[in-house]
């Protein structure tokens, strides 16, 4: 998961723009013995009609957002709506979304109390991703920065020879500067940052890396990609047997080992301090039991054979993608990380997870649809401008999640939490 020096200096300069870096150094200092009054969604264990009203009523004041289509109390908008999201439209499957929160975030662009919608029909995952809000809230909140971005689309070429490959390289490595021009030339937003070559045989993929935005840009990165090989198809000295527009090597929807090289989406690290006190009274357990099973489990981890080390980051990464309209099958690549829980010098609990592969998006895809861009608007994320804000939330809601699950497996309560939560009265 390293960065490139360019990039380094890129993500500096972004920050630097927003604010001076010394002053985001600061803001983004955890007090995990920082007091805070913990607001209370109403009645959370009920599921009246009343009940339900008094939760939107609570959402309405504390984030000025309108969940009337959301709610049922507006109608759904026309069906052409959803032309250019699903073909021969019949009608809407409808997954029930809760709430979490107030989590607290710290970030470079993410701000403040936050209450995240989570689509999903597994009873006891809003209950406990809500619990992991509560306790990170209670200790002065979850650091969570957006570190890098990039997406990638690469084209295969094959040819007669590795002859004809050295000639096909040499050439293509002198197109760069008008590749990014193609570019430019084909989407307001796509910006070509970079081309890595891999070679196999008489093989060549092109792996072009593009910055999309504030869109999650799986289609944007396509057409620029398809206008640049058009290109090259006319004007290469050696002409290739076929090609491909993509390879099946850009890690589109599928878990890989390419996340911990590089990035894909956005690459987002979260951190949060728990104390014994909060672990104790929130969580039910103590810093060094979730820390020993932490330990056990990861090496447990290592044997299945698993791509990264996490508990369940693609539950609450599905729920958050079902209500916010992303790309729900991006989950195969976004739930590739890393959670690591320890006890620090003080005997409190260190939590991070780092995400590399966030292929996430405020504008474009989903995202304008009728619910959809409610739950945006509940998290002050709509629209051009938010994408990097928006990974932030996914970071800090993935870690509330680790922190809440690892407390359940560590106390013996994870059964009894489905017991509870998980089936009809």
């Amino acid at each position: 998961m390293s960065t490139s020096s360019a990039k380094a200096q890129k993500l500096l300069e972004l920050i630097g723009s927003i604010k001076s870096y010394n002053l985001l150094l600061d803001d983004l200092k955890l007090d995990p013995d920082a007091t805070a009054t913990q607001l209370k969604i109403p009645e959370p264990l009920s599921w009246t009609r009343e009940s339900q009203q008094k939760r939107l009523d609570f959402l309405s004041q504390q984030t000025g957002a309108d969940l009337s289509i959301l709610s049922g109390k507006s109608q759904m908008p026309e069906p052409d709506i959803y032309q250019g999201n699903v073909e021969q439209f019949i009608g809407l499957t409808q997954i029930p979304t809760g709430v979490i929160g107030p989590l607290a975030i710290k970030g470079t662009i993410a701000n403040g109390d936050y209450y995240v919608p989570l689509a999903t029909s597994e009873g006891a995952l809003i209950a406990s991703y809500h619990r992991g809000a509560k306790a990170t809230r209670l200790c002065g909140g979850i650091v969570s920065v957006c570190l890098t971005e990039g997406v990638q689309r690469a084209p295969l070429f094959k040819f007669f020879s590795l002859n004809q490959v050295g000639q096909f390289m040499q050439w293509v490595l002198q197109q760069i500067d008008l590749f990014k021009a193609i570019v430019s030339n084909t989407s307001r937003y796509a910006k070509l940052e970079d081309m890595r070559l891999n070679m196999e045989g008489n093989q060549v993929v092109l792996v072009f890396e593009y910055t999309t935005g504030d869109a999650a840009g799986q289609n944007m990165v396509t057409l620029c990609t398809e206008a640049i090989c058009t290109y090259i198809l006319e004007h290469t000295p050696v002409k290739p047997e076929f090609w491909f527009i993509e390879s099946n090597y850009s890690g589109d929807k599928k878990a890989t080992t390419l996340s911990f090289t590089s990035v894909r989406g956005k690459k987002v690290t979260a951190e949060a301090i728990v104390t014994g006190k909060i672990v104790k009274e929130v969580l039910g357990t103590t810093p060094k039991d979730i820390a020993q099973y932490w330990q056990s489990s990861s090496v447990t981890a290592v044997q299945s054979g698993g791509i990264g080390i996490q508990g369940h980051f693609a539950n609450g990464l599905t729920a958050l993608f079902l209500a916010t309209g992303q790309d729900v099958a991006c989950v195969a690549e976004a739930y590739v990380g890393i959670t690591r829980m320890e006890v620090n010098s003080n005997g409190d609990l260190y939590v991070c997870v780092t995400l590399p592969s966030l292929t996430v998006g405020t504008v474009g895809g989903g995202t304008h649809l009728p619910t959809q861009k409610e739950c945006l608007k509940l998290i002050g994320c709509e629209g051009a401008g938010s994408a990097r804000k928006f990974a932030e939330i996914c970071g800090a809601t993935i870690l509330a999640g680790e922190l809440s699950i690892a407390a359940a497996m560590a106390n013996g309560n994870f059964s009894k939490a489905h017991r509870l939560f998980g089936r009809k009265k």
